[in-house]
């Protein structure tokens, strides 16, 4: 018999390595012939072949993240969440030989709606979410530069707004802008749809998204936005996902995802937002514009405040189409100073979100750091959606942020008269020359960018210690090149540039007896980090052990590095660190390390890389002790050394 497997978690990294072993060892023990993929931060290790899934007898997906299964139809298919692989490898391998599998078949749940398995970590509605913003932010920009550049280059100011002429290439470019961002919202939902019903949820989430986005088909002239898309993606998602649960028979199950399931799904959400959703949003908004109306002559500053929150708050959905319909109404009737605000407040989102990820570098990953950059442009142009992506991931901090930026920036902007003679927004309305009082105009977006940058920086979390890779400062410390650390006879311990640079082949290119440490005294997890960080200290590894530390709590803070079996991995990447090294420790006793099966910590492994390592190092180094570490003769002649020359040998076998 044949055996496949793959093995997947969250973070790809131990126990993506310790599920593959422990399946590979109940294999052997059982005599059974099995190949493990592993779906890891590294990248996909150990692919399954077509040949070789056509041949296997059963698959095994022990993951707890989405793992692709179309390769599978027709074979044997038994998911399980990774710590089944890890803590239980021969029930798994026993159950597919009994043949108490399913076929997998297109229409079957998947791997990440497993009923009874343990949840992943991360939160389900953040990762429909996340699969949603990510495939709709390339329509943003797409959408968002190419409207900017036609406007700035081709844009004609007339009492109707900026107007390109029909004709000219401008317009063309516009165009395509424009069609890019029509697919924004459905593309959203579709997406968010897909995540939680796989493919049978695709076609019903983007047609539920383009009923959001289009007021029409529930009369009014303002779509529900990119928070009717959504609503929209999550309802469809459900919706199919609550009729494959339906138990048909065999000859309906081959039509289920590609007729019955979409066409029902889009019937049930399209007629929710007709009749339901859509509807009484239109009669808000026609009670705002009225509410809105009434105050102009009562409350400049209030007004102002009003105006300022509602553009900032659904970033050109419906709420801000609102603000922007009344500012150009007022337009039409000789009064600029109310777009004037407006067109602050247009700009304020994504010129704040941009610069608050270049500037707070420990609040957003690399790719967000990327992302805003792109948005602070949008920003110039007066593309609001730029800052989509941003609140998208982080609502409740965000969005908040952004709204206190544009209200200052409102506030500021009417305070000094700001008048704005053309429907839009943003720097580029004052450089062609639309803007009355233009100095006070680049105040209010000043101060209200300012005030979004410092708000969001002091809300957002810092990022995970391996989402972080800032840019090395140029006076950071640097290797010095060989590096010579005591060792004992006959054995050489020098630490090569090759090796600073991320190149090892076994565990004791970084490891000497200078870093191991048989009699750990520290009582807690926090006194045996500092044990074990002076280490590293002593030998000259790091520069800063505060710096370090941070790295190492922030790491521990997103989830314990205790793998269970009395064993804990605690690493980072830092611009403290020196040079790559791994401290090994041994508590006899153990120490509570949060660690998944309740065990305590008594074999430690400390991790440290240089933040500039061109390679994954640390990943490297915890894919070698997680498989290695599964052996249990392995541990205990660990835990049973007396001397470091004793246990540097055996930490000579990690390979």
């Amino acid at each position: 018999m044949k055996i496949l497997a793959i093995t997947s978690c969250p973070n790809g990294i131990a126990h993506t390595y310790m599920a593959a072993e422990n399946l590979q060892k109940a294999g052997k023990k059982l005599g059974i012939e099995i190949k493990v993929e592993t779906q890891g931060s590294i990248g996909v290790e150990n692919e399954l072949t077509e040949d070789e899934i056509r041949e296997a007898d059963g698959i095994i997906i022990a993951a707890d993240k989405t793992v692709v299964k179309d390769r599978f139809v027709g074979k044997k298919l038994l998911v399980a969440g990774v710590q089944e692989g890890i803590r239980h490898p021969e029930e798994l391998i026993q159950r597919v030989i009994k043949g108490e599998v399913p076929v997998y078949q297109p229409q079957s749940r998947s791997t990440d709606s497993r009923p009874g398995d343990k949840a992943p970590k991360q939160n389900p509605v953040y990762r429909h979410l996340m699969n949603g913003v990510s495939y709709m932010v390339p329509f943003i920009v797409i959408g968002g530069l190419l409207i900017a550049i036609a406007l700035t280059i081709g844009g004609v100011k007339t009492p109707g707004g900026l107007v390109i002429p029909e004709g000219s290439i401008w317009k063309n470019i516009q165009d395509i802008g424009s069609a890019a961002f029509t697919f924004m919202v459905p593309i959203l939902a579709g997406f968010i749809a897909l995540s939680i019903a796989d493919r049978p949820g695709l076609a019903p989430g983007i047609v539920g998204g383009f009923i959001a986005a289009n007021g029409s088909f529930y009369g009014s002239e303002a779509g529900a936005g990119f928070i009717g898309g959504i609503i929209a993606g999550f309802l469809a998602g459900y919706v199919a996902l609550g009729i494959r649960k339906i138990k048909v028979g065999r000859a309906l199950q081959p039509i289920m995802p590609i007729i019955i399931i979409p066409v029902l799904s889009s019937l049930i959400v399209g007629l929710i937002f007709i009749f339901f959703i859509g509807a009484p949003i239109a009669q808000l908004f026609v009670a705002l514009t009225g509410w809105l109306a009434g105050m102009q002559g009562t409350s400049s500053i209030l007004l102002a405040l009003i105006l300022g929150a509602m553009i900032s708050f659904d970033m050109g959905g419906p709420v801000n189409k609102v603000a922007f319909l009344f500012g150009s109404a007022m337009i039409g009737e000789g009064n600029y100073e109310i777009m004037g605000p407006i067109a602050v407040a247009i700009c304020i989102p994504p010129i704040g979100m941009g610069l608050a990820a270049m500037i707070s570098k420990r609040k957003f990953a690399s790719a967000e750091r990327e992302a805003g950059k792109a948005t602070f442009t949008m920003g110039l142009f007066g593309i609001t959606e730029g800052a989509i992506p941003f609140a998208a991931q982080d609502p409740l901090r965000v969005i908040p942020s952004i709204m206190a930026g544009s209200m200052a920036g409102s506030v500021i902007a009417m305070l000094g008269n700001v008048g704005d003679k053309v429907a839009h927004g943003g720097p580029i309305v004052a450089v062609l020359g639309a803007v009355d009082h233009v100095v006070m105009f680049f105040i209010a977006v000043i101060v209200g960018s300012a005030v979004t940058v410092a708000m969001v920086t002091l809300l957002k979390r810092d990022v995970a210690a391996e989402d972080y890779h800032p840019e090395e400062p140029a006076d950071a410390p640097k290797s010095t090149g060989n590096v010579q650390l005591a060792k004992p006879a006959g054995t050489s311990t020098a630490v090569s540039a090759e090796t600073s640079s991320g190149h090892i082949e076994k565990l004791t290119d970084i490891v000497t007896p200078d870093l191991i440490e048989l009699n750990l005294a520290g009582t807690t997890q926090d006194a045996v980090i500092d044990e074990m960080i002076a280490v590293l200290v002593g030998i000259g590894a790091i520069s800063s052990a505060r710096d370090f530390k941070e790295g190492i709590l922030a790491r521990e803070d997103e989830s314990s590095t205790g793998i269970g079996m009395n064993i804990a991995i605690p690493h980072c990447k830092s611009d403290a660190v020196l040079k790559p090294s791994v401290v090994f420790g041994i508590k006899q006793d153990g120490v509570d390390w949060k660690s998944v099966d309740g065990s305590h910590a008594k074999l430690i492994f400390m991790i440290a890389v240089p933040r500039n390592s061109k390679e994954n190092t640390h990943l490297k180094v915890l894919q070698m002790l997680s498989r290695k570490l599964m052996d249990d003769d392995f541990r205990e002649a660990l835990l049973a050394v007396a001397t470091k020359e004793e246990a540097y040998q055996l930490l000579g076998q990690v390979h």
